[in-house]
């Protein structure tokens, strides 16, 4: 954080902030902007989940304390929040109904008929967040091609929501076969539950994700009903109190497709944010490596529950559908990110066959790992990197925590006398298991992608990145690793950097030829009026980018590839050009193609960019240049032995400072372990770059 002595008084009428917070599991993240003089202002709060929100006024209270930040200055506000999430996978949702068609109650329960461990004995499927008995058949009936076979029964509606309110319901879910052609059955139903029964809400499938497919289209209104109570709750509590903190900017929301929302739009379209975490972080990871010319990317956000993972391919994140949120799968884009309970305060056990293993249960924030010294006793990641001697040398999260070695040294001794190990060989053991869990993961995904992560370099953020990243790029023979000045608070600076995004989808269902044309003209028209009003409601009013795609298969396969076109080929009918994309996606992902296959089109899809603030940060013009040396020696058990290595402050590194490892360079928000083998240099943007040798 910068120095106040330094930053000299600056004047309430001279200052433009834009803030950037993100509420991980453990801590709450902020990252502002003072546009005008370029300063950057950094923090970390630990989180009260037992009252979500008092993180963030504690955290502005900081910022106003330590940088003079003027809440009447703040221009724009962007949140990210777990609430959502946390939600569903701590099962604290509101009690749904789901109306469907009679003979279609089992729908959610059935599936795809797929178990989520096909060679498990003991798998077996979640429970779902509706209760059969919540689920009330409805007889109702439109045929494939959205015409009617049967009214829907409006006094079985009534009958159903008095059933409905008697258990319990506070809001009912609406889905019926082939809405994605015709909503009129679900509006009627709507329409007609907010006369008998105006206190629940509602929510139909087509208004939250109108895409063909019963399942994926009814999970998805479900979730988005699920969590509504909550998340609406919060976002009318966030507003008020910015409001009574002086904070006159409308809230913006991160989104899973890596965009920003505003508050209003986020109470109703709660799914769209539920993994907002996670897409900012590749935002802000993205915008950092353009900054630092670096084209390919592997990102590994480590906070203290878990490890995402995610690639950013030609300076652009990956995107995706199908993401699980918890047990249950979520069809809407996102920023497509990999997983695994592997995080900072991931607990490390023995199992009953006496074999070491870590997570995926986690410390969280409360206790928290051993060596927080709130009350935690079970040996976490964090707690072996103190171990190890890697951590314990400075403060961390901007002097709100010291660590404890004595107290990670107790609890990592209790699990090595299990295993017959000493406190340093347990530490490491855990530390090689954390690692060797993230490989595996890793992998998956990139034979997913059919990448070479020779060809990538590694961008570790979050709190715990930097400690474990680098060891794991070496285990992948990765060239390069690239730390970011701030790399506790990247997925806060994706949301201040993020654009307003909306994503809109219309299914077509049509054979690929010359008669499909009109049709797809229709819808691709349909789709641009809606972004554009979109757009409109969130306040933008300056030009806008319209990405459009196409779910395109060949006759008689199952599923579909998402393939990027151009509108103007929909506009002048060159069907030639957009076959040949699909024939070249196909291949890409298949590594064959039929091109004399027949082919469907089953969704049209388009994206809306209104792009965000044109942030710059200034490179440092400090002189610094050369080898530079420790500032003490440090004792680190690197593997088999200690070694007394580099200990470097990272506020003291200048650009072209050079330095090898092993090393450890400390800061307020996170520590970065750099293994042998590593050489570091400093770039004019502070950015650490680290290149193995051969």
């Amino acid at each position: 954080m910068d120095n106040a002595a330094s930053r000299g008084k600056t004047g309430q009428d001279q200052q433009d902030w834009k803030i950037g917070v993100d509420i991980g599991g453990t801590f709450i993240d902020f990252c502002a902007l003072e546009t005008r003089s370029g300063r950057v202002a950094s923090l970390k709060v630990l989180t009260t989940p037992d009252d979500p929100g008092a993180e963030l006024m504690t955290g502005l209270t900081l910022l106003a304390e330590r940088e003079g930040l003027q809440p009447s200055a703040v221009s724009r506000f962007v949140h990210g929040t777990t609430v959502g999430i946390n939600t569903v996978i701590q099962r604290r949702g509101v009690s749904l109904a789901l109306m469907t068609n009679a003979g279609f109650e089992d729908m959610i329960e059935l599936a795809r008929l797929r178990m989520p461990d096909v060679y498990s004995l003991f798998c077996a499927r979640p429970d779902q967040l509706i209760v059969r008995d919540m689920i009330f058949g409805i007889p109702a009936r439109l045929r494939a091609d959205g015409s009617e076979a049967l009214a829907p029964d409006l006094t079985v509606v009534a009958t159903a929501v008095e059933k409905a309110k008697a258990n319990g319901a506070a809001g009912i879910i609406i889905s019926f076969l082939h809405s994605w052609r015709n909503d009129a059955h679900e509006a009627a139903v709507k329409q007609e539950i907010a006369r008998i029964a105006p206190d629940l809400f509602v929510f139909t499938s087509c208004e939250v994700w109108p895409v063909i497919r019963e399942y994926e289209r009814t999970t998805t209104a479900i979730l988005n009903g699920y969590v509504h109570p909550r998340v609406s709750g919060y976002l009318t509590a966030l507003e008020e109190k910015l409001l009574s903190r002086g904070i006159i900017a409308p809230a913006l929301l991160t989104k899973s497709n890596g965009g920003v929302m505003n508050a209003d739009e986020g109470k109703r379209s709660c799914v769209q944010m539920l993994l907002s975490g996670t897409a900012s972080g590749v935002i802000g990871a993205a915008w950092l490596a353009r900054r630092a010319g670096e084209k390919h990317i592997l990102t590994l956000d480590i906070g203290g529950t878990s490890a995402d993972f995610a690639l950013i391919i030609d300076g652009e994140p990956q995107f995706g559908t199908g993401e699980l949120i918890g047990e249950f799968p979520l069809h809407i884009p996102s920023v497509s990110v990999s997983s695994i309970g592997i995080g900072g305060g991931s607990i490390a056990s023995v199992d009953a066959q006496g074999v070491l293993r870590v997570g995926p249960e986690s410390a969280g924030s409360t206790p928290g790992p051993a060596c927080y010294g709130r009350g935690g006793t079970y040996a976490t990641v964090t707690d072996a990197m103190a171990v190890c001697g890697w951590l314990g040398h400075s403060q961390m999260a901007y002097g709100q925590m010291q660590i404890d070695v004595a107290l990670a040294r107790a609890a990592v001794t209790r699990l090595a006398d299990k295993i017959g190990r000493t406190a340093e060989e347990a530490a490491q053991a855990i530390l090689d298991i954390a690692i060797s869990e993230m490989f595996v993961e890793v992998e998956k995904l990139a034979s997913r992608a059919g990448v070479d992560l020779r060809e990538f370099t590694l961008m570790p953020f979050g709190g715990g990145g930097p400690m474990l990243g680098a060891f794991l790029a070496r285990e992948f023979k990765m060239a390069k690793v690239i730390g970011p000045p701030r790399p506790g608070v990247v997925s806060a600076l994706g949301g201040l950097v993020a654009d307003l995004r909306g994503d809109f989808i219309r299914t077509v269902f049509t054979h690929f030829c010359d008669e499909a044309v009109p049709q797809l003209r229709a819808a691709l028209d349909e789709l641009a009026t809606e972004s554009r009003n979109w757009l409109s409601k969130q306040g933008h009013a300056g030009a806008a980018t319209l990405n459009v795609s196409a779910d395109m298969r060949y006759l008689g396969q199952s599923f579909e590839i998402e393939v990027p076109i151009q509108a103007a080929w929909i506009g002048d009918g060159k069907l030639g050009a957009i076959e040949e994309a699909f024939h070249a996606m196909h291949a890409r992902l298949y590594d064959f193609h039929d091109l004399d296959g027949a082919i469907e089109i089953v969704n049209l899809r388009l994206s809306a960019i209104g792009a965000g603030p044109a942030l710059e940060l200034p490179a440092d013009a400090r002189e610094g240049g050369g080898s530079v040396e420790p500032e003490r020696e440090i004792p680190v058990f690197t593997g088999m032995e200690f070694e007394w290595i580099g200990l470097y402050p990272r506020e003291r590194l200048r650009p072209g400072n050079r330095f090898a490892g092993p090393a450890v360079v400390a800061q307020e928000d996170t520590t970065f372990a750099i293994p042998g083998g590593a050489f570091v240099e400093v770039d004019s943007h502070l950015n650490l770059h680290l290149a193995f040798s051969e």
